[in-house]
């Protein structure tokens, strides 16, 4: 089997290459990711073989993708790439469309022709957060660019499958997300909002329930939701803290009322996946040996 991961510096991404490639180490499984340019080079930290890194592909440059999955001839492509809610491109329609909404569409026709399967990572932001509990049926509700277009890309195909869920994780080189934020706060005082609610993995976990539905869910498609157990923010940041064992002052704050946590009952009823704990899945993400402070200390030189 050959799996290819699109994005593979990206939060998400790297993480699914190293997990990937040392789940499948012994299983005559060929797994590569793709990279946007030259770009820093990871290889080393990730613990990949060089020739496990394919540079200069670009979601832009959609004939180029489709050289790389045709010269790799992929069983299964799992889309990492997106523009991601933090950054400011998020507000910009063109790269948004192009890339949130349109660029899956198109690489779930290559991966179609290929005989491929597409695996494809959209968000919780696809809701509004006012009601929270939100099914694979429930109406897309979101009205920011972000949540459209990343609804707009959510692909359903006979070939294709979609895992809505929200991530937290470790970042090679970028401070996008909550945990890098949170990490960098040692010795101050922050918020943790007791009112946003929160049902995502990290992505140490999401890279574990990607594995098993490639190996034991070949024929899954649709949209599917990968949820936890809600927890608020303040609740999740007090136990990264614990965990962690960081000196950060924690401060309930309740004026920001969200909830997009998603309903998880679809896949705990059809199969056998289980998601674990916000106490184990910090502990995984905080046993990982990968060396970010080396990685994060050259991107900056």
């Amino acid at each position: 089997m050959k799996v290819i991961v699109l994005g593979a510096t990206g939060m998400l991404g790297h993480k699914l290459l190293q997990s990937l490639s040392e789940r499948f180490s012994i299983k005559g499984t060929i797994i590569k990711g793709t990279i946007r340019g030259n770009g820093l080079d990871f290889r080393g930290y990730l613990e990949v073989s060089s020739s496990s890194i394919i540079a200069n592909v670009d979601a832009g440059d959609i004939a180029g993708v489709k050289k790389t999955i045709e010269g790799f001839a992929p069983d299964v492509v799992i889309n990492c790439i997106g523009i991601v809610k933090q950054l400011p491109a998020a507000h910009d329609p063109l790269s948004s469309i192009a890339i949130n909404a349109l660029f899956p569409h198109q690489l779930a026709q290559i991966c179609r022709k290929r005989g491929a399967r597409l695996i494809h990572i959209s968000t919780d932001c696809v809701f509004s957060g006012k009601k929270g509990n939100y099914k694979e049926n429930d109406f897309a509700d979101a009205d920011d660019l972000y949540g459209r277009t990343k609804y707009l890309g959510e692909v359903d195909y006979e070939n294709a499958l979609t895992l809505r869920t929200s991530i937290i994780g470790r970042e090679l080189s970028t401070n996008h997300g909550l945990i890098e934020w949170f990490l960098s706060q040692e010795g101050r005082t922050v918020s943790g909002y007791t009112n946003a609610i929160f049902s995502g993995l990290t992505t140490n976990a999401l890279s574990d329930v990607i594995a098993t539905v490639i190996t034991d869910y070949p024929g899954m498609r649709g949209v599917w939701h990968i949820a936890s157990e809600p927890i608020s923010k303040y609740e999740l940041l007090k136990l990264v803290k614990t965990i962690y064992n960081l000196d950060i002052e924690i401060q309930p704050e309740n004026s920001v009322v969200i909830d997009r946590s998603l309903n998880g009952s679809k896949l705990r009823e059809n199969t056998s996946i289980i998601i674990p704990s916000w106490q184990t899945m910090i502990e995984q993400m905080h046993r990982d040996p990968t060396p970010y402070g080396v990685t994060r200390s050259k991107n900056a030189n």
